[in-house]
């Protein structure tokens, strides 16, 4: 809370505005509605919120008022701004303003709630109308509201527009990949960066690269830990495409005593285990656990870029050749034998160099979005009680 021990009021406000904020219990700010069952419902033209999709009423709508939607049971912590008319199913809560209150500032307040604290079931997490209806917070007079509110609804629709450029740029890409990589039997991609287009050959892909495992050192014997070498284990591969700076090092006695191998700079990690296919190229010479099947590419035979850009075909292989009774887990053998189509190695590069300037571009629209979610969150701090 930025709440000052002598006075009532955010961090930071909007000009003109000087009086405090006011404490109220939500019972006086909002009324607390309940959902009701909806499969009673005719097809019509009111939606029902909380059905995960739309199905449609011509019984009337619950409410004509829009609302804030919040989780009675299951999620409970991610409020929903409801637009009226509307039908919510009986897990649903749905909070309407009195008089004097405005909705989009509460709808943002609802934000920096812990709702989690307010579940007292044992079981599954639950909110109930009581304890909602208890929620003490500070409330500015009306006229601060709405220019709250306003602010963030511009800062909401900002994230939303990066959101929506962001979704496309993702749909492009996946629309490029199937255009740019054959389909399965076919033996040429619909488009090509060829002066001539040819088949491309089909090789496995032990004849174009290595597989290598990786191994784990004695985690007992300190003199294998905090040394110089990177080594990954699979929880370290997410979204980033580049690695150089793995969480736990080894030293070079950890690695000589293990089954661990230094993997140079191009190589794809490949998670071989359960959450099979996920990848990351290594920007810098590093080791792996024994949860990867590593792709190492040969010179000349096969791009880096290239490989990594069929991520969802090697993942696709993995998981449907993979076996285990415990958890199912692909073999370097298995990885080895997989077939995969493939031109000169002068159109792989540029079929990677492609794909890497257009991840570029997704990812620096992800950066702009990650940023304007971080100030939306900063603002929250600094401009509520």
């Amino acid at each position: 809370m930025n709440l000052n021990k002598d006075n009532k009021y955010p961090e930071i406000r909007f000009k003109g505005f000087t009086e405090d904020w006011e404490q109220r219990e939500w019972k006086t700010v909002m009324k607390v509605n309940s959902g009701r069952d909806y499969k009673h419902l005719d097809q019509g033209e009111v939606p029902v919120y909380g059905t995960g999709g739309y199905m449609l009423s011509v019984n009337g709508a619950l409410s004509n008022e829009d609302s804030i939607g919040i989780g009675r049971k299951g999620t409970i912590d991610k409020p929903q701004y409801l637009t009226a008319p509307f039908w919510t199913v009986d897990t649903l809560f749905y909070m309407t303003p009195l008089k004097n209150y405005n909705l989009q500032f509460l709808y943002f307040l609802s934000q920096k709630i812990n709702w989690k604290k307010l579940d007292e079931s044992t079981g599954v997490p639950s909110l109930s109308k009581i304890n909602i209806e208890k929620i003490t917070q500070y409330f500015p007079n009306t006229e601060e509201q709405l220019k709250i509110g306003e602010f963030f609804d511009q800062l909401e629709n900002t994230i939303a527009l990066h959101q929506c450029k962001l979704d496309k740029l993702k749909s492009l890409k996946k629309a490029y990949l199937q255009v740019l990589f054959p389909e399965k039997d076919q033996e040429t991609p619909y488009m090509s960066f060829a002066k001539v287009k040819g088949t491309w050959e089909q090789r496995k892909l032990s004849e174009v690269a290595d597989i290598i495992g990786g191994g784990t050192p004695s985690t007992i014997n300190p003199d294998y830990w905090n040394g110089n070498i990177d080594w990954y284990s699979p929880v370290e591969i997410g979204d980033q495409i580049y690695l150089n700076d793995s969480i736990k090092k080894i030293t070079e006695l950890g690695l000589k005593k293990s089954s661990a191998k230094i993997l140079p700079v191009g190589s794809i990690l490949f998670t071989s285990r359960a959450g099979i296919g996920n990848t990351a190229i290594l920007a810098k010479e590093a080791a792996t656990n024994q949860g990867f099947q590593s792709i190492v590419p040969h010179k000349n035979k096969l791009n880096s870029y290239f490989i990594y850009s069929r991520t969802n075909e090697l993942k696709r292989y993995g998981e449907i050749t993979g076996a285990g009774s415990t958890f199912v887990e692909v073999s370097g053998k298995q990885m080895a034998k997989m077939l995969i189509r493939m031109p000169s190695i002068e159109e792989q590069c540029k079929i990677g160099n492609f794909f890497k300037q257009f991840d570029r571009i997704i990812s620096f629209q992800q950066q702009k979005l990650n940023k304007f979610k971080e100030l939306k969150k900063a603002y929250l701090n600094k401009m509520f009680v």
